[in-house]
């Protein structure tokens, strides 16, 4: 499924950038689980997954994930629209195909898609 993995942190400078970013390329909604003085805005990304945005703490790259994507090229052109960027997909020969991407936050992440026809 579009979007999933079982727990991710992406460090933020600023947290609502953040959050109409990764909202708007998978449509995750965000919640503050309540805690007094936590800036942590957690998200679910299935039954079992989930992960959340926080601030910042050093200059650190942060984590880098795979997410799971139904179709490369739209959500290439995605990350894209909501001001991240983006490497052409790449094929992973009778795998499937994988991007490069940065989010508005400077995180590294990668878009995958399995496709085991690609690089044939």
């Amino acid at each position: 499924m579009a979007g999933e993995l079982v727990h991710f942190e992406l460090p933020a400078r600023d947290g609502e950038r953040a959050k109409a970013f990764w909202s708007g390329l998978f449509a995750w909604s965000f919640t503050d689980p309540g805690v007094p003085g936590l800036e942590y805005w957690m998200t679910r990304t299935g039954e079992h997954q989930g992960g959340a945005v926080l601030p910042v703490s050093d200059e650190s790259a942060g984590i880098i994930v795979y997410f799971e994507t139904d179709d490369i090229a739209t959500s290439v052109a995605r990350v894209r629209e909501f001001g991240g960027v983006s490497d052409d997909p790449s094929p992973i020969p009778q795998v499937g195909w994988f991007a490069r991407c940065t989010d508005t936050e400077g995180n590294s992440f990668r878009l995958f898609q399995s496709d085991e026809t690609a690089g044939a």
